[in-house]
């Protein structure tokens, strides 16, 4: 064997960068190519490996999926800002959101129908799953601008604490597009902000 082809011998993966290669993989081939042409073999050649590798892991097709959209959205994580006050924080959190989860969000309407259908769920649930184990940012947020005293705790009812991401992902949905920072600003300032603040 010559020293070049030496060099050209892949290294075999395994376990954390095993798994990072398969769900990698299977990212990719739904961004490509949707639920309905998903398949473990195109994974599977894609990830260069066998599909006995990926069954190991996930065995079936809906849970492969559901690990792959996690997985994506933990490459690029949003930092929760500390501006000092909560319409900033606020306004920059959703700002983050847009310019790292606006392409993820899309992509998870337009190319996962079918697993939707597949399974019975519904983006809720998907999301629910991405955001299993994280800090909610929203509610770190809201804490800290209760101890200033910017919001009557009183008021922070489940249905109001989610009125800045619900107006956000409807924003998302029906423009397929990153909402723009003045929107974003308009959903604090008009809609959100009026409905914490405390009664003078």
């Amino acid at each position: 064997m010559t020293l070049k082809d030496e060099t050209e011998v892949p290294q075999r993966r395994r376990g954390a960068a095993l798994e990072n290669a398969l769900l990698d993989a299977a990212w990719e081939e739904l961004v490509d190519k949707g639920y309905s042409a998903f398949t473990i073999e195109s994974v599977a050649q894609r990830a260069a490996t066998s599909r006995a590798v990926i069954y190991r892991r996930w065995p079936t097709k809906p849970e492969l999926v559901r690990a792959a959209v996690v997985h994506a959205g933990d490459q690029d994580p949003v930092a929760i800002p500390d501006t000092g006050s909560l319409r900033d924080d606020l306004v920059e959190l959703l700002r983050r959101a847009s310019r790292s989860r606006a392409r993820l969000g899309i992509i998870m309407v337009l190319q996962l129908s079918g697993y939707y259908a597949e399974t019975g769920s519904g983006l809720a649930e998907l999301r629910d799953a991405f955001m299993s184990g994280r800090e909610n940012a929203v509610e770190t947020l809201l804490a800290r601008a209760v101890e200033r005293g910017e919001v009557d705790p009183a008021k922070l009812t489940p249905r109001v604490v989610g009125v800045p991401f619900d107006l956000y992902r409807q924003e998302l949905l029906m423009t397929l597009k990153p909402v723009p920072d003045e929107v974003s600003e308009s959903i604090v300032d008009e809609v959100f902000m009026p409905l914490v603040r405390p009664s003078a």
